[in-house]
Formats: structure tokens, sequence, C-alpha cells
């Protein structure tokens, strides 16, 4: 069975970790044949195409995919997707991403690819975007949407957001949590050397977050929350994993609040580099207002750090309240304080909690389980479609 995966680029970042972890997974399974199809990786967030062609990776680039909407790119994208569907005939296109998950779902229809998957990673459209935007996005969504054989989602979130959309009906799709190498972040230690050489005492509260220096990221909220928290427990420290574009608005704003003693900036990190940062941190705050479900919050469980999250997407569907952390409504920054002040305050609740979302998270995230749900999934599509047996190429 020859499968394709496309994706819009090979960033750092959560929905690309996810993808390459697929594939590299699906690899392993017998009678299959994968391989992936990128734009190009452009931005200061980093790009993984080098580890995943090291990984024995077999990848494809496509120039005029970008992200950006680009009438003239999108159409030859779109072309160049149909020719090399058409050329190698895949028994089945699985899409990631925005751009990538339209333009590929569309060009495999007209490759007459039988059968089609698209991973909703996160939400094309909602409230975070203007209402124009919101229109373009959902009409695109749903002519992709009349191409799809099946939807998969980190999240049952992105199920619900895309059914009241009117896209699909509830059997088209399947929740497959974002599984990842969990050993590394199940073994993470609380490295004195790492804290003293960024600068965190033995007595500090490191309180970490991992995600792009950009927009609906939440980092402006923990920045208006910072003062009062600091003010109230000197010992807090932060701790933000990540680079991007706002990174020297952000560093600006911790010295405008006299504050950057308080808070470290790490810079780009590979993410192999991340289950030792999240071993040194006490709690994990995530205040993005877009993602479907955050890896950050199972990651940070599986070192038994508990989280902080707003009750955004599928946030809620790993930081379970109260059992693995605590979850706070969008914007609201007295109760974001409060949450922070109470776990750096009470380490037998950190423990508790922590502990718990260990437990979640070895059930639930490990990248193995992911990969045989997908093969399962895939299995699944071709009996359903009542198809020939696939061929082996």
């Amino acid at each position: 069975m020859r499968v394709i995966h496309v994706i819009t680029r090979l960033i750092v970042g959560g929905a690309q970790e996810n993808t390459i972890a697929s594939v590299l997974g699906l690899q392993g399974k017998p009678g299959l044949q994968v391989s992936l199809i990128s734009g190009p990786t452009t931005g200061p967030e980093g790009s993984l195409e080098k580890d995943f062609i090291q990984a024995g990776g077999e990848l494809a680039i496509v120039p005029e995919l970008v992200r950006p909407v680009h009438p003239l790119n999108d159409l030859l994208a779109l072309q160049k997707l149909a020719a090399i569907f058409r050329a190698q005939k895949p028994d089945i296109v699985h899409t990631h991403s925005g751009k990538a998950g339209i333009l590929g779902r569309l060009a495999a229809a007209r490759a007459g690819v039988p059968v089609i998957v698209h991973t909703i990673h996160g939400p094309s459209f909602g409230s975070f975007q203007g209402p124009l935007a919101n229109v373009i996005f959902r009409a695109a969504e749903r002519r992709a949407g009349r191409v799809t054989t099946h939807f998969v989602t980190v999240a049952n979130a992105m199920r619900d957001q895309y059914l009241a959309a009117g896209i699909g009906r509830p059997e088209d799709y399947t929740r497959v949590f974002s599984g990842f190498p969990t050993s590394p972040f199940l073994t993470a230690q609380n490295n004195p050397a790492l804290r003293a050489r960024l600068g965190f005492a033995p007595e500090d509260i490191v309180v970490g977050k991992i995600a792009r220096l950009f927009k609906l990221k939440g980092h402006d909220d923990l920045f208006a929350a910072a003062p009062e928290i600091v003010e109230r427990n000197p010992r807090i420290k932060f701790l933000l994993v990540g680079d991007g574009e706002w990174r020297g608005k952000f560093e600006q704003k911790a010295r405008d609040l006299g504050l950057q003693k308080h808070f470290v900036f790490t810079g780009l990190v590979p993410p192999g580099e991340i289950p030792a940062l999240v071993g040194i941190m006490d709690i994990l705050v995530h205040l993005s207002t877009r993602e479907g479900l955050p890896r950050a919050l199972p990651q940070a469980l599986a070192a038994t750090k508990p989280v902080i999250a707003y009750d955004c997407d599928g946030a809620k569907e790993v930081c379970l309240e109260n059992e693995t952390g605590y979850l706070v409504r969008p914007g609201d920054l007295g109760t974001l304080t409060e949450r922070v002040l109470q776990l750096a305050g009470d380490a037998a609740l950190r423990e508790r909690l922590g502990r718990r979302g260990q437990e979640f998270v070895r059930d639930n995230f490990a990248v193995e389980h992911m990969v045989d749900e997908l093969h399962a999934l895939y299995l699944k599509l071709w009996e359903k479609r009542n198809l020939a047996a696939p061929s082996f190429k």
C-alpha cells in the first residue's frame, strides 16, 4: 500500500513533529510504503527537514506550496500535487495543516486517489481571526471536506467545531491523540546544573511555557499577570522555550516591567532538548487561543509537571480539572494568577497532579499507540470502501 502524506512546511512545531512521527512509524508496518511531501520550510521557528531525512524519511518539496494565500502559487501547487499523485498512484493521501490540507485533498481527488484522509491539528477558522477570513476558510474546508474519506482529529474539540460548520458527519471522524516518544519525558530529571546554567536558584519555582513567540500563543497574558505573581511570590521565575518574530517585543516587555531577572528566553530549541527543559520546570502554563491539542501539555505531564491551560480547543481533554492541572477561561488573568500561586506554594499538590498526569500520558500518548491507530484506520477504510487488495509497490 502506498501512502503519501502532505504538509505545508516542516518547521519545529507540534503538527510537524506529529506528521514526521506518523510517517516514520508507518514505514515500519508491513506492506506500507510511506513518503512525505512538504512546501518549503521558512521562518524563524527552525526546520525539521534534515532530521526527517536523516531518520530515513522520503521527502519531496513542492516550492509553490507556501503558507500565505497566493492565488498563482496555490494553483501551481494544486497542479503539481495532482501530477505527483497521478504519477505515483498512491492508495492513500493523508494531508496535514491548513494550506496543504485543502490543496492536497483537492489534488488527490483530481488524481483519483481512492482514499483521502486529513488530520485536523488545529482549526482553520474561529474567533482568532476576522469575519472575512472565516468565511473564506470555512468555504474552503467545506469544499475539501466533500472529497475527504475520513478525518483524524487530535482532539474531539476539532471534530465538534468542524461538524458545527457543516463539514462531514460524526462517523467521518476519529480521534487519535498526537503521540510522541514518551520515554525522554518520563525519565526527565530536575537537573541542578541545567537550572544553574539558566540562572535559576535551587529554591526558585520555575513556571515554563513552550510555544512560538508569536500572536495567539498567550505570552501577552503571561506578561500581564507576571507583576502580581512575582510581587506575591518573588521565588517564581518564567522559562520561555521557543523563538519567533515577537521575541524582541517580549524581551523589551520584561525590561519595561523590571522583570528581566524573572524571565529566561531559551531561543530556538531542538526537539531532543525539550525533555531536559521540562525536567527543570515545576509548572507548565499553556495560554494559546488557537491550538488543536498542544503537545506541550502531555509532554509536561509525562514528566510529572502539573499544567495550567486556557480552556481552548482540546486542552480540556488532557488538562483534567483538579486531576492533572487547572483550566482557565481565556483572558481571565485573575484566575491564572491564583492558580500559578496556588501550585507554586503547594509542592504536594504539584506532586499529586503531576503523578496523575503521568499515568494519563502513559496510557494515551505513546507514539507507537498513535502509529498503530493510524495503521488500523487505514485498513478499516480499505475494508469499508470495499476496495480491491491494495497494490504493493
